[in-house]
């Protein structure tokens, strides 16, 4: 008699066990906190490590009209979570032609809206529409602006050579106005966290934009994101090794709205960090998208739980 043996999966395979057999993590989703609304894949850059690159030929990702964005904010009254903030991101949401309508109505629709942006071109194009946002709902509109380093020489390694002085003057603009800012930074190039704040708060200074530093969700500092990494699978007992809540891991509180190119229609997904796999689409209604979701892919793992990071 011949004993057949069955190969286990590669890790990041089945949804319900890791390589090892053991029981992979799920996160439910306690309340919907956070909506972001991905406005399409296009960009006016091409940074050298974008997790959704972004770039001015992606188009994976189509434009998400106003009409399509309205219909989630209804649904979101209907459903009664008590959804506290519409997350816009992209590509360069400015870029999207429906953007400035989509971010009224959510803002008028009572919710907090946090748009994430490099501050160039597009957005100072969309100057005037936004400074008439400002006196009817400031306090609950945050543009939080991508400034990878405050060294420039590092900023321009990852987004190129002429967007050091642009995203600095859009900066500017944004704080002189009287936005409400954050900044979005990376920890790429291995500074100490006190070190690389430090080095923002002289930076701020120096420009007299008003964001503190030493402010975690003023100045947010991001770990890299490596598909390829060999970052250990989360299992169930993890949460207990790890000290880790699993209603602080970002799918614990929020979901994405994403308009696939071609699709009939827009699709909700797990998070902001797996805008294309499919099996992290949970439907096209936010009611479909409620349940539960398993550790199933490296940035699970090496961003959100390890990391500790979240894209809100």
């Amino acid at each position: 008699m011949r004993l057949i043996t069955r190969e286990r999966p590669g890790r990041f395979v089945d949804p319900d066990t890791t390589a090892d057999g053991s029981p992979r993590a799920r996160v439910a989703l306690g309340r919907l906190e956070t909506l972001w609304l991905n406005t399409g894949t296009l960009c006016n850059l091409t940074c050298e490590h974008c997790y959704i690159e972004s770039s001015p030929s992606n188009d994976r990702l189509e434009y998400l009209t106003r009409e399509e964005a309205r219909r989630y904010l209804d649904e979101l009254a209907l459903l009664g979570h008590g959804t506290h903030t519409i997350g816009f991101t992209g590509g360069e949401p400015f870029m999207n032609p429906h953007f400035m309508g989509m971010l009224e109505d959510a803002l008028r629709a009572g919710h907090r809206a946090l748009v994430l942006t490099n501050a160039m071109k597009p957005m100072r194009k969309c100057g005037e529409d936004l400074l008439a946002l400002l006196p009817r709902f400031g306090e609950r509109l945050t543009i939080r602006v991508s400034v990878d380093h405050h060294d420039p020489a590092l900023h321009r390694q990852e987004r190129g050579r002429r967007t050091w002085e642009p995203m600095l003057e859009g900066l500017r603009w944004l704080s002189g106005a009287g936005f409400h800012l954050a900044v979005a930074a990376r920890t790429r190039w291995g500074d100490d966290e006190p070190v690389l704040r430090s080095g923002f708060a002289e930076l701020f200074a120096a420009e007299g934009i008003a964001v503190d530093a030493h402010d975690p969700e003023r100045l947010v500092l991001f770990p890299e994101m490596d598909a390829q990494a060999p970052v250990p699978e989360i299992t169930e007992a993890c949460w207990g090794i790890l000290g880790v809540d699993p209603a602080q891991v970002m799918c614990a509180s929020s979901r994405m709205v994403v308009k696939r190119k071609g699709a009939r229609e827009p699709a909700v997904v797990a998070c902001t960090l797996l805008p294309y796999e499919p099996r992290f689409e949970l439907g096209s209604r936010l009611a479909d998208a409620l349940g539960t979701v398993p550790l199933n892919h490296p940035h699970c793992a090496e961003f959100c739980v390890l990391g500790g990071s979240s894209c809100g």
